[in-house]
């Protein structure tokens, strides 16, 4: 568990224009996967590796987020007294989880945008920075696992996977050299390239463990890509002073924001559960016979 790292920021301010009509009112964080909201899952996972200051980087409708991370006394009391104790221990524990801090992002600025809205918080520690869109099943916590490799070489570390060259355009992808095993010393960044352009195979997901002075670079990032300010943009400019590390972590990802990848995601936490894996099975069964 990691000691040094205590809070991760959550940028949730997106539109989730994916998943209309669904998030019209509701916020894509708060589709489930099974029944846990995406957004719990990566709590669940911050938590995990000791982070219990979660920073939530909002907009307008997404009060629901901190919400679901609060008392609701009326349901809770009425679990109580029905004897729902399963339940109302399950939302106990929610209620216990994390500190709630919520910071308005009231325009669509980037990424990079976002995350420099923490940096009143955050101040002069190191930091996690999550996105919702990716959840990550593995044994230790995907974040975790960035956060040993920041505590040994103290430098920004990115999580990376292998993906297939045809599919390197959805990612940003990362070039740069090998250190030890599962960690590259990054160069450059390219955001959804080409793939006869691409610098490797690397493409990072949304997790991040980044130091303080990342907050003075995004300052002076200008516009990049889609008039936002890119927070690959920053990273270039960290990989060229203090130094990224790209750390190939180890476990599965799930992309929540696709469509597809959304139904496997809900596919493969549903066949981890004891009480609905035979019924999943015989669902895809019956739904594979042409």
């Amino acid at each position: 568990m990691s000691r040094s790292i205590t809070k991760a920021v959550l940028p949730v301010a997106g539109l989730g224009t994916r998943f209309l009509p669904a998030t019209k009112a509701i916020p894509k964080e708060m589709l489930p996967i099974v029944d846990k909201p995406t957004v719990q899952l990566v709590v669940e996972e911050a938590v995990g590796a000791g982070m219990r200051d979660i920073i939530f980087i909002t907009g307008r409708g997404k009060g629901e987020i901190e919400d679901h991370f609060d008392i609701t006394y009326e349901l809770e009391d009425t679990l109580r007294r029905r004897g729902k104790n399963d339940q109302l221990a399950e939302l106990e524990a929610i209620d216990e989880m994390i500190r709630v801090i919520g910071v308005r992002q009231k325009e669509a600025k980037g990424l990079g945008h976002a995350v420099w809205m923490a940096h009143g918080l955050v101040r002069n520690e190191a930091f996690a920075v999550m996105l919702g869109d990716d959840l990550v099943d593995s044994e230790v916590p995907c974040i975790e696992q960035l956060a040993r490799v920041y505590e040994k070489h103290q430098k920004a570390v990115i999580a990376v996977m292998r993906v297939p060259k045809s599919e390197v355009s959805k990612y940003g992808v990362v070039g740069g050299d090998p250190m030890e095993k599962g960690l590259t010393r990054v160069n450059r960044m390219v955001e959804k390239p080409d793939p006869g352009e691409a610098p490797s195979d690397l493409a990072v997901i949304g997790r991040y463990v980044l130091p303080p002075s990342i907050f003075d670079l995004l300052e002076k990032t200008k516009p990049g890509r889609g008039g936002e300010i890119q927070l690959t943009d920053a990273l270039n400019q960290l990989a060229a002073t203090e130094g990224v590390i790209a750390c190939e972590f180890e476990g599965q990802r799930y992309d929540a924001g696709d469509k597809i990848g959304y139904l496997e995601a809900n596919l493969a936490y549903a066949m981890k559960r004891p009480d609905l894996r035979d019924g999943v099975r015989a669902l895809c069964e019956r739904f594979a016979k042409p």
